[in-house]
Protein backbone atom coordinates (compact mmCIF):
# COMPACT_ATOMS: atom_id res chain seq x y z
CA UNK A 1 0.00 0.00 0.00
CA UNK A 2 2.83 2.38 0.83
CA UNK A 3 4.40 1.90 -2.60
CA UNK A 4 1.08 2.68 -4.27
CA UNK A 5 0.64 5.85 -2.20
CA UNK A 6 4.13 6.99 -3.15
CA UNK A 7 3.30 6.48 -6.84
CA UNK A 8 0.01 8.37 -6.41
CA UNK A 9 1.80 11.23 -4.67
CA UNK A 10 4.42 11.44 -7.41
CA UNK A 11 1.71 11.75 -10.05
CA UNK A 12 -0.29 14.30 -8.04
CA UNK A 13 2.55 16.56 -6.95
CA UNK A 14 2.28 19.18 -9.67
CA UNK A 15 -1.52 19.27 -9.53
CA UNK A 16 -1.42 19.93 -5.79
CA UNK A 17 1.20 22.64 -6.25
CA UNK A 18 -1.16 24.26 -8.77
CA UNK A 19 -3.98 24.10 -6.20
CA UNK A 20 -1.70 25.68 -3.64
CA UNK A 21 -0.77 28.52 -5.96
CA UNK A 22 -4.40 29.13 -6.87
CA UNK A 23 -5.46 29.34 -3.21
CA UNK A 24 -2.50 31.61 -2.52
CA UNK A 25 -3.41 33.96 -5.35
CA UNK A 26 -7.00 34.30 -4.16
CA UNK A 27 -6.36 34.47 -0.43
CA UNK A 28 -9.44 34.88 1.79
CA UNK A 29 -9.80 35.78 5.47
CA UNK A 30 -11.58 33.67 8.06
CA UNK A 31 -15.35 33.31 7.54
CA UNK A 32 -14.97 34.74 4.02
CA UNK A 33 -13.21 31.74 2.39
CA UNK A 34 -16.10 31.42 -0.07
CA UNK A 35 -14.10 30.81 -3.23
CA UNK A 36 -11.65 28.48 -1.52
CA UNK A 37 -14.40 26.45 0.16
CA UNK A 38 -16.60 26.16 -2.93
CA UNK A 39 -13.72 24.95 -5.10
CA UNK A 40 -12.75 22.40 -2.44
CA UNK A 41 -16.35 21.18 -2.13
CA UNK A 42 -16.71 20.85 -5.89
CA UNK A 43 -13.48 18.85 -6.17
CA UNK A 44 -14.53 16.55 -3.32
CA UNK A 45 -17.79 15.89 -5.15
CA UNK A 46 -15.87 15.02 -8.32
CA UNK A 47 -13.82 12.53 -6.31
CA UNK A 48 -16.93 10.74 -5.07
CA UNK A 49 -17.07 12.08 -1.52
CA UNK A 50 -20.25 12.92 0.30
CA UNK A 51 -19.91 16.70 0.62
CA UNK A 52 -21.18 18.80 3.51
CA UNK A 53 -21.05 22.60 3.62
CA UNK A 54 -22.77 25.56 5.23
CA UNK A 55 -25.21 24.83 8.04
CA UNK A 56 -24.48 21.11 7.74
CA UNK A 57 -20.99 21.57 9.20
CA UNK A 58 -21.26 24.68 11.36
CA UNK A 59 -23.30 25.53 14.44
CA UNK A 60 -24.00 29.14 13.57
CA UNK A 61 -24.19 30.54 17.10
CA UNK A 62 -20.76 29.11 17.95
CA UNK A 63 -18.90 30.93 15.19
CA UNK A 64 -16.61 33.48 16.80
CA UNK A 65 -15.13 36.68 15.46
CA UNK A 66 -17.47 37.03 12.49
CA UNK A 67 -16.72 40.04 10.27
CA UNK A 68 -19.44 42.67 9.83
CA UNK A 69 -22.31 41.61 7.56
CA UNK A 70 -21.28 44.19 4.97
CA UNK A 71 -17.83 42.56 4.70
CA UNK A 72 -19.38 39.10 4.41
CA UNK A 73 -21.55 40.25 1.51
CA UNK A 74 -18.71 42.07 -0.24
CA UNK A 75 -16.35 39.10 -0.03
CA UNK A 76 -19.05 36.68 -1.18
CA UNK A 77 -19.57 38.78 -4.30
CA UNK A 78 -15.82 38.94 -4.89
CA UNK A 79 -15.57 35.14 -4.60
CA UNK A 80 -18.31 34.81 -7.19
CA UNK A 81 -16.42 37.09 -9.56
CA UNK A 82 -13.12 35.27 -8.96
CA UNK A 83 -14.38 31.84 -9.97
CA UNK A 84 -16.19 30.44 -6.95
CA UNK A 85 -18.53 27.52 -7.67
CA UNK A 86 -22.08 28.89 -7.64
CA UNK A 87 -24.04 25.93 -6.29
CA UNK A 88 -21.83 25.83 -3.20
CA UNK A 89 -21.45 29.59 -2.83
CA UNK A 90 -25.22 29.86 -2.33
CA UNK A 91 -25.01 27.62 0.74
CA UNK A 92 -22.10 29.58 2.23
CA UNK A 93 -23.57 33.08 2.42
CA UNK A 94 -23.07 35.11 5.59
CA UNK A 95 -19.93 33.38 6.82
CA UNK A 96 -20.89 29.71 6.45
CA UNK A 97 -17.56 28.66 4.94
CA UNK A 98 -15.51 25.47 5.06
CA UNK A 99 -16.23 22.01 3.66
CA UNK A 100 -16.24 18.39 4.80
CA UNK A 101 -15.80 15.34 2.60
CA UNK A 102 -16.85 11.87 3.80
CA UNK A 103 -16.02 8.55 2.17
CA UNK A 104 -16.84 5.05 3.47
CA UNK A 105 -16.12 1.44 2.62
CA UNK A 106 -17.44 -1.25 4.94
CA UNK A 107 -16.70 -1.70 8.61
CA UNK A 108 -13.79 -0.08 10.40
CA UNK A 109 -12.71 2.97 12.35
CA UNK A 110 -13.77 6.53 11.59
CA UNK A 111 -10.70 8.63 10.85
CA UNK A 112 -10.67 12.42 10.51
CA UNK A 113 -8.05 14.72 9.06
CA UNK A 114 -8.21 18.49 9.52
CA UNK A 115 -6.88 21.10 7.09
CA UNK A 116 -7.32 24.83 7.81
CA UNK A 117 -7.89 27.16 4.86
CA UNK A 118 -7.92 30.84 5.91
CA UNK A 119 -5.44 33.62 5.20
CA UNK A 120 -4.26 36.64 7.20
CA UNK A 121 -4.86 40.42 7.00
CA UNK A 122 -1.37 41.14 5.62
CA UNK A 123 -0.32 42.93 2.44
CA UNK A 124 1.95 40.58 0.51
CA UNK A 125 5.33 41.95 -0.51
CA UNK A 126 5.68 42.77 -4.21
CA UNK A 127 9.46 42.33 -4.35
CA UNK A 128 10.58 40.64 -7.56
CA UNK A 129 12.66 38.14 -5.55
CA UNK A 130 9.55 36.89 -3.72
CA UNK A 131 8.76 33.45 -5.21
CA UNK A 132 4.98 33.96 -5.58
CA UNK A 133 5.67 37.29 -7.34
CA UNK A 134 8.23 35.67 -9.65
CA UNK A 135 5.75 32.97 -10.63
CA UNK A 136 2.61 35.08 -10.89
CA UNK A 137 0.61 33.80 -7.93
CA UNK A 138 1.03 36.47 -5.26
CA UNK A 139 -2.26 37.53 -3.69
CA UNK A 140 -4.52 39.68 -5.85
CA UNK A 141 -6.77 40.47 -2.89
CA UNK A 142 -5.57 43.69 -1.32
CA UNK A 143 -4.44 43.37 2.28
CA UNK A 144 -4.99 39.59 2.43
CA UNK A 145 -2.23 36.98 2.22
CA UNK A 146 -1.54 33.34 2.96
CA UNK A 147 1.28 34.02 5.41
CA UNK A 148 0.96 30.88 7.53
CA UNK A 149 0.81 28.03 5.03
CA UNK A 150 -2.92 27.35 5.04
CA UNK A 151 -2.90 27.46 1.23
CA UNK A 152 -0.50 24.50 1.44
CA UNK A 153 -2.78 22.76 3.95
CA UNK A 154 -5.88 23.17 1.80
CA UNK A 155 -4.14 21.90 -1.32
CA UNK A 156 -2.60 18.92 0.45
CA UNK A 157 -6.04 18.08 1.86
CA UNK A 158 -7.36 17.77 -1.69
CA UNK A 159 -4.38 15.59 -2.60
CA UNK A 160 -5.00 13.27 0.35
CA UNK A 161 -8.68 13.10 -0.64
CA UNK A 162 -7.72 12.03 -4.17
CA UNK A 163 -5.33 9.34 -2.94
CA UNK A 164 -7.96 7.96 -0.57
CA UNK A 165 -10.58 7.96 -3.34
CA UNK A 166 -8.23 6.12 -5.71
CA UNK A 167 -7.57 3.48 -3.07
CA UNK A 168 -11.06 3.21 -1.63
CA UNK A 169 -11.12 -0.57 -2.12
CA UNK A 170 -8.32 -0.82 0.46
CA UNK A 171 -10.20 1.34 2.94
CA UNK A 172 -12.07 -0.23 5.83
CA UNK A 173 -14.30 2.24 7.63
CA UNK A 174 -14.95 5.94 7.16
CA UNK A 175 -12.73 8.95 6.51
CA UNK A 176 -13.78 12.55 7.15
CA UNK A 177 -11.64 15.26 5.60
CA UNK A 178 -12.35 18.57 7.31
CA UNK A 179 -11.45 21.85 5.63
CA UNK A 180 -11.78 24.27 8.52
CA UNK A 181 -12.46 27.99 8.20
CA UNK A 182 -11.21 30.75 10.50
CA UNK A 183 -8.33 29.06 12.32
CA UNK A 184 -6.51 32.37 12.65
CA UNK A 185 -7.73 33.92 15.88
CA UNK A 186 -8.86 30.41 16.97
CA UNK A 187 -12.41 31.05 15.76
CA UNK A 188 -13.57 28.20 13.55
CA UNK A 189 -13.10 24.77 15.12
CA UNK A 190 -15.58 25.25 17.94
CA UNK A 191 -18.58 25.58 15.62
CA UNK A 192 -17.63 22.36 13.78
CA UNK A 193 -17.21 20.48 17.05
CA UNK A 194 -20.49 21.81 18.44
CA UNK A 195 -22.26 20.66 15.28
CA UNK A 196 -21.31 17.09 16.25
CA UNK A 197 -19.21 16.17 13.22
CA UNK A 198 -16.51 14.61 15.39
CA UNK A 199 -18.72 12.66 17.76
CA UNK A 200 -18.20 9.38 15.87
CA UNK A 201 -14.47 9.87 15.17
CA UNK A 202 -12.04 7.30 16.55
CA UNK A 203 -8.80 8.90 15.35
CA UNK A 204 -7.99 12.43 14.25
CA UNK A 205 -4.87 13.86 12.62
CA UNK A 206 -3.87 17.48 12.27
CA UNK A 207 -0.74 18.98 10.82
CA UNK A 208 0.89 22.35 10.28
CA UNK A 209 3.83 23.42 8.16
CA UNK A 210 6.79 24.50 10.25
CA UNK A 211 10.10 26.16 9.52
CA UNK A 212 11.99 22.86 9.66
CA UNK A 213 13.85 21.53 6.65
CA UNK A 214 11.77 19.63 4.09
CA UNK A 215 11.51 16.04 5.31
CA UNK A 216 11.84 16.91 8.99
CA UNK A 217 8.79 16.28 11.14
CA UNK A 218 7.81 16.62 14.76
CA UNK A 219 5.17 14.17 15.84
CA UNK A 220 2.85 15.00 18.69
CA UNK A 221 2.89 18.78 18.88
CA UNK A 222 1.45 19.48 22.31
CA UNK A 223 1.50 22.04 25.07
CA UNK A 224 -0.80 24.42 23.24
CA UNK A 225 -1.88 27.20 25.54
CA UNK A 226 -5.59 27.63 26.12
CA UNK A 227 -6.72 31.09 25.13
CA UNK A 228 -9.61 33.52 25.08
CA UNK A 229 -9.67 36.44 22.68
CA UNK A 230 -12.16 39.23 23.20
CA UNK A 231 -12.95 42.82 22.29
CA UNK A 232 -14.00 45.34 24.93
CA UNK A 233 -15.99 48.51 24.33
CA UNK A 234 -16.25 51.02 27.17
CA UNK A 235 -19.06 53.57 27.05
CA UNK A 236 -18.71 56.88 28.88
CA UNK A 237 -20.20 60.36 28.49
CA UNK A 238 -18.73 63.23 26.49
CA UNK A 239 -18.43 66.79 27.72
CA UNK A 240 -16.31 69.90 27.17
CA UNK A 241 -12.85 69.22 28.58
CA UNK A 242 -12.33 72.85 29.58
CA UNK A 243 -15.80 74.16 30.36
CA UNK A 244 -17.48 71.22 32.08
CA UNK A 245 -15.10 68.29 32.64
CA UNK A 246 -17.09 67.24 35.71
CA UNK A 247 -20.06 66.32 33.50
CA UNK A 248 -18.13 63.71 31.52
CA UNK A 249 -17.41 60.05 32.18
CA UNK A 250 -13.97 59.39 30.75
CA UNK A 251 -13.83 56.12 28.84
CA UNK A 252 -10.15 56.65 28.01
CA UNK A 253 -9.17 56.80 31.69
CA UNK A 254 -11.26 53.68 32.37
CA UNK A 255 -9.50 51.81 29.55
CA UNK A 256 -6.05 53.03 30.62
CA UNK A 257 -6.68 51.94 34.20
CA UNK A 258 -7.76 48.53 32.93
CA UNK A 259 -4.68 48.12 30.73
CA UNK A 260 -2.23 48.87 33.54
CA UNK A 261 -3.97 46.50 35.92
CA UNK A 262 -4.39 43.71 33.39
CA UNK A 263 -0.62 43.44 33.22
CA UNK A 264 -0.47 43.18 37.01
CA UNK A 265 -2.59 40.02 37.28
CA UNK A 266 -0.82 37.61 39.62
CA UNK A 267 0.71 34.70 37.74
CA UNK A 268 -0.45 31.18 38.56
CA UNK A 269 1.62 28.63 40.46
CA UNK A 270 0.43 25.74 38.32
CA UNK A 271 1.59 26.94 34.92
CA UNK A 272 2.39 29.66 32.42
CA UNK A 273 0.06 32.61 31.85
CA UNK A 274 -0.19 35.37 29.27
CA UNK A 275 -2.20 38.56 28.84
CA UNK A 276 -1.93 41.12 26.08
CA UNK A 277 -3.78 44.24 25.05
CA UNK A 278 -2.95 44.35 21.38
CA UNK A 279 -4.80 47.53 20.55
CA UNK A 280 -6.54 50.39 22.35
CA UNK A 281 -8.31 53.35 20.80
CA UNK A 282 -10.37 56.13 22.37
CA UNK A 283 -11.58 59.68 22.02
CA UNK A 284 -12.57 62.07 19.26
CA UNK A 285 -10.84 65.39 19.92
CA UNK A 286 -8.42 67.38 22.06
CA UNK A 287 -11.06 69.27 24.03
CA UNK A 288 -13.65 66.49 24.41
CA UNK A 289 -13.91 64.05 27.30
CA UNK A 290 -13.64 60.63 25.55
CA UNK A 291 -16.99 58.85 25.61
CA UNK A 292 -15.87 55.58 24.07
CA UNK A 293 -12.80 53.36 24.22
CA UNK A 294 -12.06 50.03 22.57
CA UNK A 295 -9.55 47.33 23.46
CA UNK A 296 -8.48 44.14 21.70
CA UNK A 297 -7.33 41.63 24.32
CA UNK A 298 -6.23 38.04 24.75
CA UNK A 299 -5.47 35.85 27.73
CA UNK A 300 -3.70 32.49 27.70
CA UNK A 301 -2.79 29.72 30.11
CA UNK A 302 -0.88 26.46 29.90
CA UNK A 303 -4.11 24.67 30.80
CA UNK A 304 -7.74 25.51 30.18
CA UNK A 305 -8.23 26.08 33.91
CA UNK A 306 -5.35 28.57 34.09
CA UNK A 307 -6.65 30.34 30.99
CA UNK A 308 -10.05 30.64 32.66
CA UNK A 309 -8.35 32.09 35.75
CA UNK A 310 -6.67 34.78 33.64
CA UNK A 311 -9.90 35.61 31.82
CA UNK A 312 -11.95 35.88 35.00
CA UNK A 313 -9.35 38.19 36.55
CA UNK A 314 -9.31 40.29 33.38
CA UNK A 315 -13.08 40.69 33.37
CA UNK A 316 -13.05 41.75 37.03
CA UNK A 317 -10.41 44.40 36.31
CA UNK A 318 -12.34 45.73 33.32
CA UNK A 319 -15.54 45.89 35.38
CA UNK A 320 -13.94 47.73 38.29
CA UNK A 321 -11.97 50.12 36.06
CA UNK A 322 -15.09 51.19 34.21
CA UNK A 323 -17.14 51.60 37.38
CA UNK A 324 -14.49 53.93 38.80
CA UNK A 325 -15.28 56.35 35.98
CA UNK A 326 -19.04 55.73 36.03
CA UNK A 327 -18.76 54.07 32.63
CA UNK A 328 -20.26 50.84 31.30
CA UNK A 329 -18.66 48.11 29.22
CA UNK A 330 -19.44 45.23 26.91
CA UNK A 331 -17.29 42.23 26.02
CA UNK A 332 -17.52 40.45 22.66
CA UNK A 333 -15.90 36.98 22.39
CA UNK A 334 -13.69 36.81 19.29
CA UNK A 335 -11.94 33.45 19.64
CA UNK A 336 -11.28 30.62 22.04
CA UNK A 337 -9.39 27.34 22.28
CA UNK A 338 -8.63 24.86 25.07
CA UNK A 339 -5.21 23.45 25.82
CA UNK A 340 -4.35 20.18 24.12
CA UNK A 341 -2.03 17.18 24.17
CA UNK A 342 -1.37 14.57 21.52
CA UNK A 343 -1.83 10.94 22.54
CA UNK A 344 1.46 9.10 23.00
CA UNK A 345 0.18 6.07 21.08
CA UNK A 346 -0.51 8.27 18.07
CA UNK A 347 2.84 10.03 18.38
CA UNK A 348 4.55 6.65 18.22
CA UNK A 349 2.38 5.59 15.27
CA UNK A 350 3.48 8.63 13.26
CA UNK A 351 7.13 8.16 14.21
CA UNK A 352 7.16 4.46 13.36
CA UNK A 353 5.40 5.05 10.06
CA UNK A 354 7.80 7.85 9.07
CA UNK A 355 10.72 5.49 9.65
CA UNK A 356 9.02 2.80 7.58
CA UNK A 357 8.37 5.27 4.75
CA UNK A 358 11.94 6.54 4.72
CA UNK A 359 13.02 10.04 3.80
CA UNK A 360 11.81 11.67 7.03
CA UNK A 361 13.87 12.93 9.95
CA UNK A 362 12.26 13.00 13.39
CA UNK A 363 12.79 16.08 15.52
CA UNK A 364 12.42 16.07 19.28
CA UNK A 365 10.06 19.05 19.33
CA UNK A 366 6.79 18.50 21.13
CA UNK A 367 5.86 21.84 22.64
CA UNK A 368 4.23 24.87 21.08
CA UNK A 369 4.25 28.26 22.74
CA UNK A 370 1.13 29.41 20.94
CA UNK A 371 -2.49 28.38 20.66
CA UNK A 372 -4.29 26.34 18.01
CA UNK A 373 -8.00 25.60 17.78
CA UNK A 374 -7.37 22.09 16.49
CA UNK A 375 -7.31 21.43 20.24
CA UNK A 376 -11.11 21.68 20.21
CA UNK A 377 -11.21 18.76 17.80
CA UNK A 378 -8.55 16.81 19.69
CA UNK A 379 -10.39 17.27 22.96
CA UNK A 380 -13.77 16.16 21.62
CA UNK A 381 -12.34 13.00 20.08
CA UNK A 382 -10.37 12.22 23.26
CA UNK A 383 -13.41 12.85 25.48
CA UNK A 384 -15.26 10.21 23.47
CA UNK A 385 -12.47 7.66 23.91
CA UNK A 386 -10.65 8.34 20.65
CA UNK A 387 -7.07 9.32 19.91
CA UNK A 388 -5.54 12.47 18.44
CA UNK A 389 -2.23 13.80 17.20
CA UNK A 390 -0.94 17.00 15.62
CA UNK A 391 2.12 16.85 13.37
CA UNK A 392 4.69 19.51 12.52
CA UNK A 393 5.85 19.13 8.93
CA UNK A 394 8.97 20.84 7.63
CA UNK A 395 8.40 23.15 4.68
CA UNK A 396 11.52 25.28 4.81
CA UNK A 397 12.13 28.74 6.23
CA UNK A 398 11.43 31.40 3.63
CA UNK A 399 11.03 35.09 4.38
CA UNK A 400 10.85 36.44 7.91
CA UNK A 401 8.71 33.62 9.25
CA UNK A 402 5.01 32.95 9.71
CA UNK A 403 2.69 35.96 9.62
CA UNK A 404 5.24 38.06 7.75
CA UNK A 405 4.62 39.80 4.41
CA UNK A 406 7.28 37.76 2.63
CA UNK A 407 6.36 34.34 4.02
CA UNK A 408 6.53 31.37 1.67
CA UNK A 409 6.96 27.60 1.79
CA UNK A 410 9.16 25.18 -0.11
CA UNK A 411 6.83 23.35 -2.49
CA UNK A 412 9.00 20.23 -2.30
CA UNK A 413 7.19 19.61 0.99
CA UNK A 414 3.97 18.82 -0.90
CA UNK A 415 4.93 15.26 -1.78
CA UNK A 416 6.25 14.62 1.74
CA UNK A 417 2.92 15.70 3.21
CA UNK A 418 0.86 13.67 0.74
CA UNK A 419 2.77 10.45 1.42
CA UNK A 420 2.79 10.77 5.20
CA UNK A 421 -0.81 11.86 5.75
CA UNK A 422 -2.32 9.46 3.21
CA UNK A 423 -0.30 6.54 4.58
CA UNK A 424 -1.52 7.29 8.10
CA UNK A 425 -5.13 6.68 7.06
CA UNK A 426 -4.38 3.16 5.92
CA UNK A 427 -1.78 2.45 8.61
CA UNK A 428 -4.27 3.18 11.37
CA UNK A 429 -6.47 0.30 10.22
CA UNK A 430 -3.64 -2.17 10.66
CA UNK A 431 -2.66 -0.79 14.05
CA UNK A 432 -6.01 0.11 15.59
CA UNK A 433 -6.24 -2.88 17.88
CA UNK A 434 -2.94 -1.92 19.50
CA UNK A 435 -4.12 1.66 19.99
CA UNK A 436 -7.31 0.88 21.87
Amino acid sequence: MIDKIKINSEKLEHKIIDYRRDFHKYAELGWTEYRTSSIIANRLEDLGFEVLVGKDILKEDDRMGLPPEEDLKKNWQRAKEQGGVGKYLEKMKYGLTGAVGIISNGQGPTIALRFDIDALPIQEISDKNHYPTQNGFSSVNDGVMHACGHDFHAAVGLGVAEIIAENKENLGGKVKIIFQPAEEGVRGAKSIVKKGLLDDVDYIFGHHVRDYKVGEISSGLSGYKATKKFDVTIHGKPSHAGGSPQDGNNALIAASTAVLNLYSIARHKSGETRVNVGKMSAGTGRNIIPDEAKMVIETRGSTTQISDYMYEKAVKIIKNSTEMQDCTYEIKPMGEAPSGMSDIEMVELVENLSEKLGGYTLLDIHKSGGSEDFTYMMSRVQENGGKAVNIGLGAGSIGDGAHSHNFDINEKAVKKALVLLSSLVFEIQEKQENLK
